[in-house]
This record gives structure tokens, sequence and C-alpha cells, in this order.
């Protein structure tokens, strides 16, 4: 996700700016992770979180993150002028995995728990992969589909969850009343939790601007999601090749929803919890 001032305002966005100094006017800071920057344009404060080649993320005293493109003088350091740069090296201190966690060093992939957490598709699993690979594997928790929420009792049936032996679910579209909030319902158990979003699909799960659109387009009833959201779109795109521009676009937590972020942090803590009883 990143910082659309520039669409918002049109190209020359320095132009006329007393706080963007001529070229070779402004101080440089290399990033470290607590630095505190101010977005010059837009006034929002935070300590950096994180950053990749072109982005910078900040985390303001109320725990909100923003993306802020690279660019020159896009800050102030003390109220002064600033372009913020990737410092030379890595940094020595605490990096940061995509989905905002302490990153472990050098850490192997931990033999693999019995505990496992399900997703409904390929493509959750591999959004889930993006964002939380690292932890996952540091924790030693599996991820594996379901291909449909109606497979959902038979795995249960056949894991056989108990305690040290834990199963996560993460469900589109669990709303009351749905089909997979009854589903979801036969399955419940101290040693399976059933949880998820609100969104008919993964898809929507993606921020808009970070695809660059302004929202997901309404699907009518009846018609396949991803394919009425393309047609929408003007897309001729094969929803497989769609899926692998939209992953692509996704860097950070930052680029999720808050509702698809709560909740599988909520299964990852479910399915370690037991732990203790494994090791």
């Amino acid at each position: 996700m990143h910082s659309d001032s520039g669409k918002r305002y049109g190209e020359d966005v320095l132009a006329g700016d007393w706080r963007r100094p001529r070229k070779g006017a402004v101080a440089e800071v290399a990033l470290e992770h607590g630095l505190v920057l101010e977005s010059a344009d837009e006034g929002f404060c935070g300590a950096v979180v994180g950053w990749d080649k072109r982005t910078v993320t900040l985390e303001d005293r109320n725990g909100r993150h923003r993306v802020f493109d690279l660019e020159p003088a896009a800050f102030l350091v003390d109220g002064r002028p600033t372009t913020a740069v990737r410092p030379a090296a890595a940094p020595t201190g605490p990096t940061r995995s995509a989905s905002g966690s302490i990153a472990v060093r050098g850490a192997r992939s931990r033999v693999a728990r019995e505990s496992r957490i399900y997703v409904e598709g390929v493509h959750d699993a591999e959004l889930v992969e993006r964002i939380w690979g690292h932890d996952l594997r540091v924790e030693g928790v599996v991820v594996e589909y379901l291909e449909g929420v109606d497979h959902l009792p038979a795995i249960v049936a056949e894991f056989g969850p108990g305690p040290g032996r834990r199963l996560g679910v993460l469900v589109d579209h669990l709303v009351p009343g749905s089909k997979e909030s009854r589903i979801a319902e036969q399955v419940a158990s101290p040693d399976v939790l059933v949880t998820g979003h609100p969104f008919v699909d993964i898809w929507q799960a993606v921020k808009p601007s970070v695809v660059g659109i302004s929202a997901w387009p309404e699907v009518p009833r009846g018609v396949p999601w991803k394919e009425g959201v393309l047609k929408a779109l003007g897309s001729r795109e094969e929803t497989g090749e769609a899926w692998q521009r939209i992953l692509g676009s996704v860097r950070t937590y930052a680029d999720l929803e808050p509702e698809l972020l709560g909740r599988v942090e909520e299964l990852i803590d479910f399915v370690t919890a037991a732990r203790g009883v494994q090791d």
C-alpha cells in the first residue's frame, strides 16, 4: 500500500510547499526501528516499524499503522524536512516479519506440531503464508486447506482433536445465520476453534487501494464472486492470474483488512497454547 498523495493532488506534489526545500538542502536519515517520523504532507507522526525498497511503515501512539513512499523530503524530523533512506547495511537491532512480529534470525523450521490450522482454499493458504509464514515456521504450525467448508466435519472427525492436539479453522464469510456458521457450531469444542472474517472471498481481505482500486465491486447474488469481480473491473484475466497479481501486491500486514489480521493471530495463539502439553 502506497501513499496516494500524488494521485490526489497531481503530479507536482512539491510545488509551493514551504516544507520541501530545494534539492540538496535536505538532510538524510537512515531508517531504523523506533525512529520517529512525521509525514510532511499528511501530518501523520509515528515510529518506524518496518520498510521495504520503496515504502516505510509508521505506527502512531494509538497503534495505527500507515505506509508512506520513500520520497525526497517526505518527512519531518524535529520539524526539519528530511529524506528517509534505507540503511546501507542490515540493522543490528530486531527486525520485523511481514506480520509485524519480531523476526527470529537464522531460525530453522521447527518440527511440525500435531496442532494444525485449516483454511478454506489455496488462495487463503497462500495469503496466510505470505504474511505469517515466518511466524508459523518458528512455531512449527502447518497450514492446510479444506477445499470447501462442507468438508469441515469430516476433517475434524478424522483429525481427532484433543489436549495438545488443537485444530484452528479460518472460514470465509462467517456471519450469523450463514451456512458457514451452522457448520462451525457442529464442530465446536474446547480443542477446536472456528473463526472467520465477513468477506465473501479472501480477495476482499486485501485492501482495495493495495491493488489500485477504490473498492471491491458488488457482485450480484448467484454470480461466481471472483468472475463477477473481474468482469466488473473490465479485466480479461483468469482468476488464477488475477490472484497472483493481487497476492504480489501484498507486502506486510498493513496491506490487509483488520478483520482478517485479528482472526489469524487468534488462531495462531490458540493452536500454540497447546505447546506445554506437546513439549
